[in-house]
């Protein structure tokens, strides 16, 4: 692992561990393993430690997400499925989603990381159009806003809200039902 993915990693559980509080250049430091200095040394200022973090984030999500960039013909239960999984896979990650979560609350705050956490949330988006596009939306851009803010109610909740985690068949239920209401019972072949 190179020293920027290994601070980056000890960032992101720090975020999760402690909070934005929490994420110090000498904790940093210390949680990576690292001599001190060695995080300031590769990102000087605060704001480019969360940009380096919020990078890395971007990167383990994607690699997470690999399966879901592709933009083919998909009905209604495939689309569910997928959608069950992907959430799955960010809710038994609370490492990386709570970190997520933290940078998303600092961005309200940091114009320079707003610009960085909107273009990494532009990519998961247009994904999302690509797919309901695929699965014969009629307003692809309408329905992709909708099915990540589902998304993103459900791992806030499960996660950091009152609610408790729920089961792959819970998740591909409440998918169905939200696509079933964007597409109808029988979406693009």
């Amino acid at each position: 692992m190179k020293r920027s993915e290994a601070v980056a990693e000890a960032a992101i559980t720090l975020l999760a561990d402690r909070g934005m509080r929490g994420l110090t250049h000498r904790a940093v430091d210390e949680a990576a393993g690292l001599p001190p200095g060695s995080t300031s040394n590769l990102a000087r200022t605060r704001a480019a430690l969360l940009e380096l973090t919020m990078s890395r984030l971007t990167e383990l999500e994607e690699q997470a997400f690999a399966d879901a960039f592709v933009s083919e013909s998909l009905t209604v239960a495939d689309l569910s499925e997928l959608m069950a999984r992907l959430l799955q896979v960010q809710l038994r990650d609370r490492r990386r989603t709570l970190a997520r979560f933290e940078l998303a609350l600092e961005a309200t705050r940091r114009p320079e990381l707003r610009h960085i956490y909107d273009r990494a949330g532009g990519r998961f988006r247009d994904a999302a159009v690509a797919l309901l596009a695929a699965a014969g939306s009629a307003d692809p851009i309408r329905h992709g806003r909708q099915v990540v803010a589902f998304g993103e109610g459900i791992m806030f909740d499960a996660i950091a809200g009152a609610g408790s985690e729920p089961s792959l068949d819970e998740l591909r239920d409440a998918a169905r039902e939200l696509l079933v209401g964007m597409l109808g019972d029988e979406a693009k072949r």
